[in-house]
């Protein structure tokens, strides 16, 4: 390899928007990784991500993506996961015990494969933009009913016990979600618990929306 050809396979770009929880999620865990990142911001709401040329970074089209060790990854669990299995270091998402990472990954599933995909973009448009806050808190009541139940059953501090998971990583931008679709989260009072104790870490406040160098000014805070 050249020297240009070592930087470029050392070089870490996620290609992220600023309020998609899924890159959030991935921003998430870079910090606790200590992985330092170029951010590529791709506009969902001017459908930068339906073009050619981002087609070939990530053919469904979504975001995150991200270039890191020479590879091309996307889908935000597997990122995740991968991030895990090659830092091993610092902040471990997922516990050692094979029945509490069961746990983890439930919980993880239940947003990022039967809530979060519900209420994205892309399903709010195909469905009709008009009734996006009605189908919003509808998708994501429905998901939060059921991670409620089973968060009461593991959680500590966080979401499967004292440790930051890869439960946890999941929740916060769906929080998020469910106050944008003005979902009355006193029904979930472990949800908000743990949500509360995880937006005062410092990995957690720096992933947020309103950090980001695509924020636009007047949602900065």
């Amino acid at each position: 390899q050249t020297p240009a050809q070592r930087n470029m396979a050392d070089k870490v770009v996620l290609h992220s928007y600023f309020r998609s929880s899924c890159s959030w999620r991935v921003r998430i865990a870079l910090l606790l990784k200590g992985v330092k990142y170029e951010y590529k911001a791709v506009n969902l709401l001017k459908s930068e991500q339906l073009s050619d040329e981002y087609a070939a970074i990530n053919p469904m089209r979504e975001v995150p993506a991200l270039e890191i060790d020479g590879v091309l990854l996307t889908q935000s669990v597997s990122i995740l996961e991968y991030l895990d299995e090659t830092r091993t270091g610092a902040a471990p998402l997922l516990p050692s015990d094979p029945k509490q990472r069961a746990k983890v990954r439930q919980l993880t599933e239940i947003i990022a494969s039967g809530t979060q995909p519900v209420q994205n973009l892309r399903v709010l448009r195909k469905h009709g933009i008009e009734h996006k806050m009605e189908w919003g808190a509808w998708a994501i009541n429905h998901g939060f009913e059921a991670f409620e139940k089973a968060v009461s059953e593991t959680a500590g501090k966080y979401c499967v016990g004292d440790e930051v998971t890869m439960a946890d990583l999941a929740l916060v931008p769906q929080v998020y979600n469910a106050n944008r679709f003005k979902v009355d989260m006193a029904q979930y009072p472990t949800i908000s618990r743990i949500h509360a104790a995880l937006v005062e870490l410092d990995a957690f406040k720096q992933a947020a929306p309103e950090k980001q160098p695509d924020c636009p000014p007047d949602l900065k805070m």
